[in-house]
C-alpha cells in the first residue's frame, strides 16, 4: 500500500493524546531529567512577569510620590533583578530544550530508517524514494519542537498567565473577570481551525513528498531528460507541485494566525470592558493610579503569552498531521514469517524450486515452475523477457515470498531459515549494479573487514585493477552518486568484484556481465568459472555463448520451466533455445 493513499481522517489510533503518549514513550521519557530542569527554568522565567507586574504599584503609590527617594533604589534594584534571571533562564532552557528536540529527531530518525528497512519488496514497488525521504527527514523535522513548545507554553507562558491573573485578582476581581468576559467566544473557532490546520498540513507533507519523488527522479534520469529535451517538461511538473504547496501553506499560515488573531480580538474587548468599568472608579476616587497600573501592566503583560499559547494548539496540529504520517509507516510490518526452525550449511547446496506460483496484482509471473539447481554446479536460466528468470532471484533471496509452491535448499524449505541466513548463502551481481556515493574500495568491501590480499584477488579477478590504478586515488577515488563517476562497464566489474569477495555459498548472476566488451566479458567469465568453482552458481544470461559451458540450462517461458539440459542436448531436441541461438547467432553473423 502506498503510504502517500487516502486514511481515514478520524481514525482514533492517530488521536491527538495517543500520538503525544506513543511520541513520550517512545523518544521523549528518556529525557525526563533535562526536562524536568527546563520546566523549572521556564516556570522561573514565567513568574518574573507576575513580580514585575505586582512591583508597578509601589512604583506608582510610593517612589513616583512626595518622599519616595527611599524606594526608588530598592524598586530599580527589584526590577532590574528580575530581568536578569529572566535571560539566565530564558538562555539555559533555550539551551536545554534544543537538545532534547535534537537528539529525539535524530532518534526517530534513525528508527524510522531502520524500520523501513525491514518491509517487504513489494513497499518499495508502491512507495517511491522521495516519499520515503520526506517521510524520514521532513516530517521528523516538524514535529523536531514539539517539545520545545508544549514546555515553552506550560513552563513559562501557563506561568506567566497564571501569575499575571493572581496579580490582578488581588488587586479587583470584577475588573479580572471583566477583563475575561470574550473567552468564551474563543471555544468553537477554535476547534474548527485546530482541525482545519491539521488537515491542511497533511496535504502539505503529502505534496511534499511528491516534491521530492519528482525531484529524485529529475536527478536520477537527467541524462534521458537532456536527450529526449524535456527540461520544460520536468520543469512544469514540478512547478505544479510547488505550487501546490505554497497554496496549502498559505492556507496553513492562515488557519494558525488566525488563533493569535482571535485572541487578539478578544483581547481588545477585555481592554475595553475594564477601562469603562476601572475608569469611573479611579475618577470616582474609590481607587489608585497605582493600583490600575498595575493591574493595566500585569493584563497587557498576558497579551503576548495568550497569543504564543493560541498559536501553540496551531503548532500541535503541524506536529501532529507529521506524527499521524510517520506512525502509519512504524504501524506497517513485513508479511509474518514462521519463526526459523533450521540453519542452512555453509556448503555449496542444491536448490530445487517445486510446482512454485507468483505474481505481482493479480498479474502472473510463475506458473508452477520447477528445477533442480545441482550443488557446486552451474546453472543457467535462459528465456525471453518477462519468463520470470529475475524473479526467480527475489524468491530465492527472501525478497519475495511464493503464493504457492516449494523452494528447498537441500531439501529444507527456504522459509524455515531466517532472512539473515537465508541471505547469507548468496553473493548476487545484477544488471543494474548498485553503487554507492563511496569510495571504489568501500563498494566493494562494503563496511566488511576484509584482508587486503584478499581484496587485491578479487579485484584482479574482476578486472577492476586494470582501470583503478589510472585514477587518481587509485582504488580510494569515489564512485560518485550511484557510480556517475565509472562507465557502465566499469560499475559491473565493482558489484563482480563485490560478490567475488564474498564467501557465500551461493553465485546468483543477472546479466552480470552484460555491460562489458566481449574482450572483457571472456576474461571475467573466465574469473568466474574459476572462483565459483564450488560453489553453486544460478546465472541469467541472454547471450548465450556466455552459458554454453553451464552444467545445466533450464529454459523458461511464461512463467513456466519448458526445458531443462546441457548446451547439447537442447540443441539437439530443438525447442525454444536451439530457437533463441539460432536467432542469437544468425544476428552476431
Amino acid at each position: 500500500m502506498s503510504i502517500d493513499s487516502p486514511h481515514k481522517t478520524r481514525d482514533p489510533r492517530y488521536a491527538s493524546h495517543r500520538l503525544f503518549g506513543r511520541l513520550w514513550r517512545g523518544y521523549l521519557s528518556r529525557h525526563k531529567g533535562k526536562m524536568v530542569l527546563a520546566f523549572l527554568l521556564m516556570t522561573i522565567e514565567g513568574s518574573t512577569l507576575g513580580l514585575l507586574s505586582w512591583m508597578i504599584k509601589p512604583l506608582f503609590d510610593r517612589v513616583f510620590t512626595p518622599g519616595g527617594e527611599g524606594a526608588l533604589v530598592w524598586v530599580g534594584f527589584g526590577i532590574l533583578g528580575l530581568f536578569m534571571i529572566r535571560a539566565f533562564t530564558s538562555v539555559a532552557s533555550k539551551a536545554l530544550l534544543t537538545r532534547i528536540a535534537q537528539q529525539s529527531s535524530t532518534l526517530m530518525q534513525v528508527d524510522l530508517l531502520r524500520h523501513i528497512l525491514t518491509l517487504d519488496q513489494d513497499f518499495f514497488q508502491t512507495n517511491p524514494p522521495g516519499q520515503l525521504i520526506e517521510r524520514v527527514q521532513g516530517d521528523t523535522a516538524a514535529v523536531q519542537g514539539v517539545w520545545s513548545s508544549v514546555i515553552t507554553g506550560v513552563g513559562r507562558d501557563a506561568i506567566s498567565l497564571i501569575g499575571l491573573f493572581v496579580v490582578a485578582l488581588s488587586i479587583d476581581v470584577h475588573w479580572t473577570l471583566a477583563a475575561m468576559v470574550g473567552a468564551p467566544l474563543l471555544i468553537l473557532p477554535a476547534i474548527v481551525v485546530q482541525r482545519y490546520i491539521r488537515r491542511k498540513v497533511g496535504q502539505t507533507r503529502a505534496q511534499a513528498g511528491l516534491r521530492s519523488t519528482r525531484l529524485d527522479e529529475i536527478f536520477h534520469g537527467i541524462q534521458a531528460i537532456k536527450l529526449n529535451r524535456m527540461e520544460a517538461y520536468q520543469t512544469g511538473r514540478f512547478q505544479s507541485i510547488v505550487g501546490r504547496i505554497v497554496r496549502a501553506e498559505v492556507k496553513t499560515a492562515t488557519g494558525r494566525a488566525s488563533m493569535p488573531a482571535l485572541i487578539d480580538l478578544i483581547t481588545g474587548i477585555g481592554f475595553f470592558t475594564v477601562l469603562m468599568l476601572a475608569g469611573q472608579e479611579i475618577i470616582a476616587g474609590e481607587r489608585t493610579v497605582g493600583e490600575f497600573m498595575s493591574f493595566f501592566t500585569a493584563m497587557a503583560l498576558t497579551f503576548q503569552p495568550m497569543r504564543r499559547l493560541g498559536d501553540i494548539s496551531g503548532f500541535w496540529q503541524v506536529a501532529a498531521a507529521s506524527l499521524t504520517r510517520i506512525f502509519r509507516l512504524f504501524d506497517l510490518h513485513p508479511a509474518p514469517r514462521a519463526p526459523a526452525t533450521a540453519r542452512p550449511a555453509r556448503t555449496p547446496p542444491q536448490i530445487e524450486l517445486r510446482d512454485v506460483h507468483f505474481g505481482y496484482s493479480e498479474v502472473p509471473v510463475l506458473s508452477g515452475a520447477s528445477f533442480t539447481a545441482r550443488a557446486g554446479k552451474m546453472t543457467a536460466l535462459v528465456g525471453a523477457s518477462g519468463a520470470g528468470k529475475s524473479t526467480v532471484f527475489h524468491l530465492l533471496t527472501g525478497l519475495a515470498q511464493p503464493l504457492s509452491g516449494q523452494i528447498l535448499m537441500d531439501g529444507t524449505d527456504v522459509r524455515e531459515f531466517s532472512l539473515e541466513d537465508l541471505r547469507g548463502q548468496f553473493s548476487v551481481v545484477s544488471q543494474d549494479s548498485a553503487l554507492f556515493d563511496e569510495t571504489i574500495r568501500e563498494n566493494v568491501v562494503l563496511g566488511r573487514d576484509i584482508p587486503e590480499d584478499q581484496l587485491r584477488a578479487a579485484l584482479d579477478a574482476a578486472h577492476v585493477t586494470e582501470f583503478v590504478q589510472n585514477l587518481p586515488a587509485g582504488i580510494d577515488s569515489p564512485a560518485g552518486p550511484r557510480g556517475s563517476a565509472l562507465s557502465g562497464g566499469q560499475r559491473q566489474r565493482v558489484a563482480i568484484a563485490r560478490a567475488l569477495i564474498s564467501d557465500a555459498p551461493v553465485l546468483l548472476m543477472d546479466e552480470a556481465t552484460s555491460a562489458l566488451d566481449a574482450q572483457s566479458e571472456a576474461m571475467v567469465a573466465a574469473a568466474l568459472a574459476q572462483k565459483g568453482n564450488g560453489r553453486t552458481m544460478l546465472v541469467i544470461a541472454h547471450r548465450l555463448s556466455t552459458i554454453r559451458e553451464a552444467d545445466s540450462i533450464v529454459v523458461m517461458d511464461q512463467g513456466r520451466v519448458v526445458d531443462q539440459g546441457t548446451h547439447d542436448d537442447l540443441l539437439r531436441r530443438g525447442g525454444i533455445y536451439a530457437e533463441l541461438y539460432r536467432l542469437q547467432f544468425r544476428d552476431q553473423a
